[in-house]
């Protein structure tokens, strides 16, 4: 099974939550493969429970499997760490401070880990206090480039850009995939994402020239009845990956 994600012409990987591995199957289907499912540590009482459900979905997909925490919770952090080293799966989400123990787990570098650093208000400057116990503390704000190289120097592969809140913070969102594409760094947009504004968020970060683009498109597709991702839904922003590298 690839360790990597399976990227439209090398480039943008959609992300999405799966409710089951009959769900994850059908949307990994409906993304022509260009797509991973994330499945959130958090729903799991134990690893050893994780470990053997999130296998099922490892082996109906071609292991595009995302580990997720679970809302961005911190303390989920050590767990999807644990769990990555036995899973080997294609995608890792992790907070700021859990990157470094999640890449010297999984023992080798093809694995995407994701470090998710917030908005801050400021155009340039990003909060890297995102773990279980800097999460509580002042505001750490440095340049974004600044955390570019610390995710480098830990072992990650993109910044988890968190939360969005959509196009609210645009003009921050444009200097964080102006540095990702300068820096050699993939970018992973999350939050406030919908069929509405996800074409020009993707857009922006091709725009920018960011190598390796991995949207995440989470409620807003996720049908309330069943809890299901809605594959018409996956269709739909397939097809928007499509129409931003043209």
């Amino acid at each position: 099974m690839s360790l990597t994600p399976n990227y439209l012409e090398d480039r943008i990987c959609l992300n999405v939550l799966a409710n089951s591995v009959e769900n994850a199957k059908a949307c990994y289907e409906a993304a022509e493969g260009h797509i991973v499912l994330g499945v959130l540590s958090k729903n799991y009482a134990t690893d050893e429970a994780a470990i053997e459900d999130m296998k099922r979905y490892q082996e109906a997909t071609n292991n595009a499997l995302s580990v997720g925490l679970g809302a961005g919770d911190p303390n989920q952090s050590q767990m999807v760490s644990r769990l990555s080293a036995v899973l080997q799966p294609q995608h890792v989400n992790q907070v700021f401070t859990g990157v470094g123990t999640s890449r010297a787990l999984l023992g080798q570098d093809e694995s995407i880990i994701n470090g998710l650093v917030s908005p801050t208000g400021k155009v340039g400057i990003v909060n890297i206090a995102t773990g279980p116990l800097s999460s509580g503390a002042p505001a750490g704000e440095v340049p974004i480039e600044t955390a570019i190289k610390l995710l480098k120097d830990m072992g990650g592969s993109s910044i988890k850009y968190f939360p969005m809140k959509g196009l609210a913070h645009k003009e921050e969102y444009k200097a964080v995939a102006e540095a990702c594409a300068k820096y050699d760094f993939y970018l992973e947009p999350t939050g406030g994402i919908d069929l509405e504004n996800f074409e020009e968020i993707v857009q922006i970060a091709v725009d920018a020239g960011v190598k390796k683009i991995i949207p995440h498109v989470y409620s807003s597709v996720i049908d309330k009845q069943t809890g299901d991702t809605k594959v018409e839904d996956v269709k739909k922003l397939v097809e928007m990956m499509k129409n931003t590298l043209k």
